[in-house]
Parts: structure tokens; sequence; C-alpha cells
């Protein structure tokens, strides 16, 4: 049974017994079985609250959070004595947290619905986006020395005034009601709405204005544009990272461009799987694309633009690059049909100033010039750092030919360029021309042609490991043995690569015989 002590006295009691005095063993432990202890009484835990030290909060938190105590969790939310309560950090993969997250959304929502704010109301930020602010609960709970984040800082006390008469017939008009942040990974997608988003909307909507929902990271992979309008209730200029992978076709991608132009802030886009539309006339496509590559004008922070199977870029990649009003980090075309027009634009348009990363894999470069490509790298030699040109139809002669330009790339670290159907005598020329940089470590090249069995395309694994083992000995004799050379080569059955590096590393449909 409790003792019968004040319950102020009780609290320091548990506390100073099991926390403060460092002198007995394993603090840390001494401190979380004080927090269990003091859960197992919830009604004293919420009525504690008020005179609970702030640096007793976060491991409190912890402790409740993980034991599912929601009643206790809810009355912390609105005591919560920092500006931000990185909830989202404690949430481990593949758990459900609904109840949880409701609990700490309710106590959110209730600081909101008060006229009076709390004496101890500091919280403006509710974080539930996983893999963020995990330093804080380290700092807190004493496992790690970290300086801290001006979010995490506990507020200073105030001495308490005495309370005073006012003439009631000066006051003035009500201060406007503060507002509060949600800040939340969005992922949109077919089948059931995800319960913990569909319930912060409800309570956005309810407060009108007074919760501002906020997403770093969405990812939308459901086919439906209905389903897009919930991004109406989201702070649009807060997305940095966007990632549509879904089958739309281009009538679909133009209702959603005046989503994307409101994110002003994008740091990363990713478009995949983005078809024609049938049955429409010629002037009613041109004006979805025109929709559609104007919203890249605002998009003036953008590093990183990844296009997958995009249908319509053919013919009008230039369209697209005109647009971009800031120089990228990283460009990725893949699987994509790009004319020779299109590669021409791209070499002489794109600012290469900041290109460090550029994918054209699956691009067929079989039947156009290698120029594009050769002033392009020539361009981008000094920034370039990782290039993949995997499998685009790339042949001897063109490969030749684009070979005085790599060899300029001097930050090159990665070069891939397997499927590519390239002779011995090729490989070799481009290790003497790759040798001299520095900064290169792994090359992934494609068996060559003297490899191969037939014109069906069967290795020779012995013939393989021969010619594997003459690029590793040509190397070591130019003074480069670390530098990794390894050959790639795609299953013809499931996909999957194979290695070799000298020995196969087999896929599923090899081991099977």
């Amino acid at each position: 049974m409790r003792p019968k002590l004040p319950q102020q006295a009780y609290l320091q009691g548990v506390f100073q017994s099991k926390f403060v005095r460092m002198t007995l063993p394993a603090p840390d432990r001494l401190l979380e079985l004080a927090c269990h202890s003091l859960l197992k009484d919830e009604a004293l835990a919420i009525s504690s609250l008020e005179l609970l030290p702030v640096e007793l909060f976060p491991p409190l938190f912890m402790a409740a959070f993980s034991g599912r105590h929601n009643k206790t969790l809810k009355a912390m939310v609105q005591a919560w004595p920092f500006p931000c309560l990185p909830l989202g950090a404690l949430m481990k993969e593949q758990q459900s947290y609904h109840e949880t997250i409701q609990a700490a959304i309710d106590g959110f929502d209730l600081l909101l619905s008060q006229e009076v704010r709390p004496r101890r109301w500091k919280l403006q930020v509710l974080d539930l986006q996983k893999n963020v602010h995990q330093d804080f609960w380290a700092v807190w709970s004493g496992n790690k020395g970290t300086s801290m984040c001006p979010l995490w800082e506990p507020e200073v006390a105030q001495p308490i005034q005495k309370r005073q008469k006012v003439d009631n017939s000066n006051i003035g008009p009500k201060p406007p009601l503060a507002t509060m942040e949600v800040f939340i990974d969005i992922c949109l997608k077919a089948g059931t709405p995800d319960e913990t988003l569909t319930y912060l909307i409800k309570k956005v909507r309810q407060r009108r204005g007074l919760i501002h929902l906020r997403c770093k990271k969405l990812k939308i992979s459901t086919v439906s544009i209905q389903n897009i309008k919930i991004l109406k209730m989201v702070q649009l200029d807060s997305v940095q990272d966007l990632e549509v992978n879904c089958t739309w076709k281009l009538s679909t991608m133009e209702k959603f461009a005046p989503y994307l132009g409101q994110m002003g802030n994008l740091h990363r886009l990713l478009l995949s799987h983005i078809h024609m539309s049938s049955h429409i006339t010629l002037e009613q496509e041109e004006q979805y694309v025109s929709q559609f590559t104007s919203q890249f004008l605002s998009l003036l922070h953008l590093q990183e633009l990844y296009l997958d199977s995009i249908s319509f870029l053919e013919g009008r990649l230039d369209q697209m690059l005109r647009c971009l009003k800031t120089p990228l980090e990283t460009l990725s075309i893949t699987n994509c049909l790009l004319s020779e027009t299109d590669l021409m634009h791209l070499s002489q348009t794109l600012d290469v100033s900041q290109l460090k990363d550029l994918g054209l894999s699956g691009v067929n470069l079989t039947n156009v010039s290698s120029e594009p490509l050769q002033i392009l790298l020539e361009r981008a030699c000094t920034t370039l750092q990782d290039l993949d040109l995997d499998e685009c139809g790339i042949m001897d002669p063109q490969f030749s030919a684009i070979l005085p330009a790599l060899s300029r790339c001097s930050q090159l670290t990665t070069f891939s360029f397997c499927g590519n159907p390239i002779s011995m005598a090729v490989l070799e020329n481009l290790l003497r021309h790759t040798i001299g940089l520095k900064n290169l470590s792994h090359v992934l090249y494609p068996p060559p042609l003297e490899s191969y069995e037939d014109v069906r395309g069967t290795l020779h694994l012995g013939l393989l490991a021969q010619l594997h083992a003459k690029l590793r000995q040509m190397l070591q004799e130019l003074g480069r043995p670390s530098m990794v050379w390894f050959s790639a080569n795609r299953c013809p059955d499931c996909g999957d690569r194979t290695f070799y590096d000298p020995d196969p590393i087999l896929c599923p449909c090899y081991t099977s015989f």
C-alpha cells in the first residue's frame, strides 16, 4: 500500500530514491522502474504532471508510450514542457500505434480547445515522422551527450504572480488563437485508408485552420484522383520529397499538376509510369503536357529529378528542361523513349553546374549519335560522380567515341553500363582511359561479347572468368589493384542480375537446376 504522504512529498520520494541519488547502481534502470511504478496508478500519474520536474517528462512519456498508457499519454501531451514532441521517433516498423497516436492527437486537440492557455503550455509541434529527432529521447534519457535543438529546450520556469482584478470595460479584442503544427509522412495508396491519417484529417477540418498539417515525404501509389483531394488539407509548401509511382494517364497527371505547383520547397521528385491518354486530340495532349511541365517553374529548390517510364517525354524533353529554374544534383531518366533531338537539348540546355548523378538506364541509344552524350559528359566533367548507362544498347563505336570525355570526369566514383553489347577490346580501352581517375572505385560492366557461347546469349562462365582475370591483372599492372571491376548480367527468365567477381553469384534460376 502507498504511504499516506502528501502527493508532492510522495512523488519527490519516489524519484529521489530511484533517480536522483546517482550513487545507487544502474541509475537508468532505477529511473525506468520509478516511471513504471508511477504509471501503475494512472490517476496519480495524471494529477502529478503539474509537479513533475521537466527532466522527468521524456522518460515517463517513453514508459507511457511503450506500455500503451493512453490516458496518461494524452494528459502528458497537454502538459508537455517542450516546443516539439517527436512522437514518431518512438515508433517501430511493422507495429500499429493507431490508438496511441489517436490519444496523442486528442491531447493536442484539447490544447486548442481551451480558451485560457495552460500555465505550462509550450507545445507547438507534434512530430509523427519516423526516424526523425532520435537524439531527443537519448539526450533526456541520459544515453547520449548531444547538444540541444531549439525545439527540445524546456520551458523557463516563471514566478507565480498574484491574480489581479481586471476592469472588464478596458478589455480589448481577444488575441488570435495559437496555431499548432503536425508533421507526418503520408503514403496514399489503394485499399483501406490509413486510420491515423483519416483521424488526423478529421481533426484538421474540425479546428478550421488552427492545426497546420505538414508533410515532408509524400508517396502516391493510388490510381484514383479522388484520393488525392486529401492533399487540400496539407500545407503543400512543406513537402520536400515526392514520389508518384502509379499508372496514371496524362489527363490524371494534369489534374494533379496544381498540387505539384504548390510544393515550392520540393527537393526530390520521382515520377513513374505516366502514360499517354487515349481518345484525346493532339491539342488536348499538348495542353495537358504544358499544364504539367509549367509547374516546374515553381519548384525553386528542386535538386533531384527521377523520371521513369514517362511516355510523353519523347519530343518534349526540352519543354520540361526549360522550366527548371535551379541546377539539379541528380537527373535520372529511365525506361523512356527519347529522340536524338531530345538528347541534344539535354546536352545543351541542362544546367550541369552541380550535376553529381546522371542516369539514362533503359534509354535506347542504339540508333542515335554519340555526340549529345559526349557533350553532356564534357560539360559535367568537373562535378559528375555517378554515371548509369545500363541497358542503353550502346555498341563499340558509340562507346569508344565517349571515352575521351569520360576520361575527363575527374570526380567520377561509380560507373555502371551493364546490358550493353561491348567487346573485350573496348573494355580494355575503357580501363586504360579511366585508370587515371583517382576517385573511380567501382565499375560495373557487362560480360564482353567474347564470353558468349552462341547468338542466343548463353554465357560461357569459364571464358568470362578468364576475361575478368585479365582485367584484374591490368588493374594490378597499372597500379590500381583496389579499383573494383565486376561484371553483371540480367537473367532472361527472372530479370535478376547475376554477378561475376570472378566466380558467379547466381540467381535462383541457375541454382534450381
